[in-house]
């Protein structure tokens, strides 16, 4: 669609919906007429309609559009009335391009066991008007078979609560059409939720999109008047895989495909401590990880490629610590290195991203301007010896040390406080800064680097030309090296005698690994950007 400034088209009438940015374009009918014909230009924005504030679906729509980054308004529907004012601008531009419901009929609490819809018969009437002028799709979650107050063409089977075991949903043909991202032959998980299970009307030409079985659980539809629209029958909850997995195939369709924002799938894994030595197990025994494991790391990397080919370009990030690189053997064949390490990873260079973790892994909470200078300058230098190719403009500080989070006792083992960004040292951030760093890794477990929004970062507020980018945290430990060694550092936290949260019984490795993986699959769904971290203990072969 032509894309122009809406201007001052943006104002907010009264008691108009929340709006959460002032400025989108607009989507026009293909014409070389650029005068503004009602019906003919929509802004690229979404209408989200809901009861009110605690309607139990909006945070649905809101966890899809926040992650695509599309602007959206919402109408409480109880308390704001749907003018056409509301819709239309005073020039003829439509307001949206596409039109979420929380649910089909918008049904609030009247009376004991009494229900009514949030809009009245004059409200629908004036929102089917627009999405018939200009061409708007609606989509609504949580639409129960009937006829009011509109006929979807979805006609009763059975009803019922479906509990934390997940149904498994297919995908029709038109499914498979619609969410086109996904493989065809994909089971959507539904569970903790509420499904109506329902058939096709005779004589409807309404389209299912997702079936149970035999039974239906949405369909597209047109309207007796053209309308096209679409209908989940189940509540799609914020924090389930089937909201990640469908939610953009029905903001796409919604929008004709035309819409600001965009959903992409990552998943970034960071080794910390690359040429550092580590304590593992009980004893604290020292461990480096050897130069044929390295080698080993390369292998299982490219064999993962190739069993998958959408990650063909799954690279991991190593974050490594030059005090102990020998440079001098670097050239030689690795057999005759007295350090394989150093000389097998600088035959790998091209084979991973490197990212400065400081020279010498130290606390850097209260280091001096000279020293954390010092710790970063150094450690390029001392990857450039053996040419590994390293970002100047990221940092990853020891245990994301300097960023306000610490124990007062530096000798503690126990967790370390948030004391807030503002408790950062201001000497590592202001050498950080004349040395070219732009990004500062933070951590997603402490509640002062969480960005305020999706995919986000934060300017850090004592030099605010550092962007904190948090990781995700990992249950992996950083100081297991087997499977033994995970498992009882997890349970001696996580277990029967935890000393973080006690449970009924432990786990088995097999347990944790499943445990794990569901998280960084959430993440991946999501669209996250955020890493994950392990360390080079966890690669011992």
């Amino acid at each position: 669609g032509t894309v122009g400034n809406l201007g001052a088209m943006m104002a907010k009438p009264p008691q108009q919906p929340t709006s959460r940015t002032q400025l989108v374009p607009v989507r026009a009918s293909a014409t070389s007429d650029r005068s503004v014909v009602r019906g003919q230009r929509v802004a690229l924005r979404q209408l989200v309609i809901a009861t009110d504030a605690n309607d139990f679906q909006l945070p649905a729509w809101q966890r899809i559009l926040d992650r695509i980054g599309t602007p959206y308004d919402i109408l409480f529907a109880k308390h704001q009335a749907l003018r056409t004012d509301g819709l239309v601008h005073t020039d003829g531009v439509g307001r949206y391009n596409a039109i979420l419901l929380t649910s089909a009929a918008l049904l609030s609490p009247n009376g004991p066991g009494q229900y009514v819809s949030a809009l009245d018969h004059a409200e629908w009437q004036n929102l089917w008007n627009y999405e018939r002028t200009f061409r708007v799709r609606q989509v609504a979650l949580d639409a129960a078979p009937g006829r009011d107050p509109e006929d979807y063409g979805l006609r009763a089977k059975s009803e019922g609560a479906v509990d934390a075991t997940p149904v498994l949903a297919s995908l029709t043909r038109t499914g498979a059409e619609v969410f086109d991202y996904l493989n065809p032959v994909i089971q959507v998980p539904i569970s903790g939720t509420y499904v109506y299970r329902t058939r096709v009307a005779a004589g409807c030409d309404a389209q299912p999109l997702l079936a149970l079985n035999s039974d239906v659980l949405g369909v597209l539809s047109t309207a007796p008047d053209g309308r096209e629209r679409a209908a989940l029958t189940f509540v799609l909850s914020a924090m389930h895989p089937a909201t990640d997995l469908i939610g953009y195939g029905l903001l796409r369709w919604a929008t004709h495909g035309v819409f600001l924002g965009e959903e992409r799938h990552w998943i970034s894994v960071d080794v910390d401590d690359w040429f550092n030595v580590n304590a593992h197990g009980s004893a604290g025994m020292p461990f480096r990880i050897s130069g044929p494991e390295a080698v080993a790391v390369s292998e299982g990397q490219a064999e993962l490629r190739r069993r998958h080919p959408l990650a063909a370009g799954f690279t991991l990030h190593l974050a490594y610590n030059g005090n102990n690189i020998d440079p001098l053997p670097a050239q030689s064949p690795a057999k005759h290195t007295p350090d394989s390490l150093t000389s097998h990873s600088r035959r790998l260079r091209h084979d991973f991203r490197w990212i400065n973790h400081t020279l010498t892994h130290p606390q850097m909470n209260f280091t001096s301007y000279r020293e954390s200078y010092r710790e970063i300058e150094n450690n390029l230098a001392a990857a450039a010896s053996i040419g590994l190719s390293v970002p100047r403009d990221v940092l990853k500080s020891p245990a994301y040390s300097g960023l306000g989070v610490y124990n007062p006792d530096g000798r503690s083992l126990a967790p370390p406080t948030d004391f807030g960004l503002l408790a950062s040292n201001k000497e590592l951030l202001q050498a950080a800064s004349d040395l070219g760093v732009k990004y500062v890794h933070g951590d997603m477990s402490f509640a002062s680097h969480r960005p305020s929004c999706f995919n986000c970062g934060i300017y850090h507020p004592l030099q605010p030309d550092l962007l904190l980018v948090p990781d995700w945290p990992t249950n992996i430990a950083f100081d297991a090296t087997t499977p033994d060694e995970q498992v009882s550092r997890y349970n001696s936290m996580y277990g029967v005698n935890g000393t973080v949260h006690r449970t009924d019984r432990n786990i088995s490795y097999e347990e944790f690994v499943d445990a794990e993986a569901d998280l960084a699959l959430g993440h991946v769904m999501s669209g996250s950007v955020y890493s994950h971290t392990l360390h080079q203990t966890n690669l011992h072969q």
